[in-house]
């Protein structure tokens, strides 16, 4: 099989620290595959190698099968990228830095045109359009970043925590436009740390912490990793006055209380599951209950947390 990304026993070292350490992995053409950790886990830089940003100290990867080392101007042509550290130009205008970047990718100005008014209704810059980037708050200029990912029909896309300073409806647009992309061809690369962002989107998942791979696969062999985690969520008519002292007893993942809502994952056996949800509804009005497997923000936490304590 031909990947579009490939990366082999791949390390990059700051001094003592190994940011990424022996990692390897490969992405199937027209896969939209999530590249997940905590903080420092080196996924940022990790697409900074990948889009020929940052050497790395041992290893290698290639794109379309060309080495980011040795051959980084093909691997150029073929990428677009959406990174934290991404600028764009702050003395032009969005609709200006949206051409100016279709210019870069030798795209011919009526095409230019065409695809920027196009993106400029999609992600809702009209009223922006013609305003210097530097005068917009962050989250647009986050906004137009993105969208300059769309101008252009390169076969690979690399986005870093694309949906940061989105509002939830426009995020979910760019999402149906990635699942686009991805159906016709397009091989995406993204990391995220709102997981339910790679829950939907991801085919593929790889998990990382201290530079080095966790787990890989999609979500259902995820959650085979982290077998006995349960997400419970118990509506009540009212939040119980001491409910978060009760909790101190049982194995949580997590709790998270909204509302009258309270979500709670726990690692226990199914039978210990039963008493957990028995002893919380005893003696109060319980509105609605709910017992789920594990989320990929469980899994997330579970496999995260062996990591910190092996």
């Amino acid at each position: 099989m031909t990947y579009a990304l490939e990366v082999h026993n791949l390390v990059k070292t700051f001094g003592p620290v190994r940011a990424v350490d022996d990692l390897s992995f490969a992405v199937a053409p027209g896969c939209i595959f999530g590249l997940l950790g905590p903080n420092g886990a080196g996924k940022s830089t990790t697409l900074k190698i990948l889009t020929t940003l940052s050497r790395p100290s041992g290893g290698n990867a290639c794109v379309l099968g060309f080495d980011v080392v040795k051959q980084p101007l093909e691997v150029r042509r073929r990428i677009a990228s959406v990174i934290q550290e991404t600028a764009v130009d702050l003395l032009l205008n969005v609709r200006d830095n949206l051409l100016t970047f279709a210019r870069f990718h030798q795209i011919e100005n009526q095409t230019a045109q065409r695809r920027a008014a196009h993106v400029i209704e999609r992600f809702r810059l009209g009223a922006e359009a013609e305003r210097k980037v530097q005068d917009l708050s962050g989250g647009f200029r986050r906004r137009v970043q993105v969208a300059k990912a769309f101008m252009v029909e390169t076969p690979v896309l690399f986005l870093d925590e694309f949906s940061t300073g989105m509002d939830p409806l426009l995020k979910r647009e760019v999402m149906s436009m990635l699942r686009q992309e991805a159906h016709r061809g397009r091989t995406i690369l993204l990391t995220t740390q709102v997981l339910n962002e790679a829950e939907e989107l991801c085919e593929d998942i790889l998990i990382m912490d201290r530079g080095r791979e966790v787990a890989r696969g999609d979500l259902s062999t995820l959650k085979l990793l982290s077998h006995g985690v349960y997400e419970i969520s118990m509506t009540f008519d009212a939040i119980p006055e001491h409910i978060e002292s009760e909790l101190q007893s049982v194995p949580t993942l997590r709790t998270r209380v909204e509302n009258n809502t309270l979500n709670v994952a726990v690692k226990a056996a199914e039978g210990k599951v039963l008493e957990i949800v028995t002893a919380l509804a005893r003696n109060r009005r319980v509105l609605r209950l709910e017992v789920n497997g594990a989320s990929l923000e469980d899994i997330f936490i579970e496999l995260t947390r062996k990591e910190v304590q092996s």
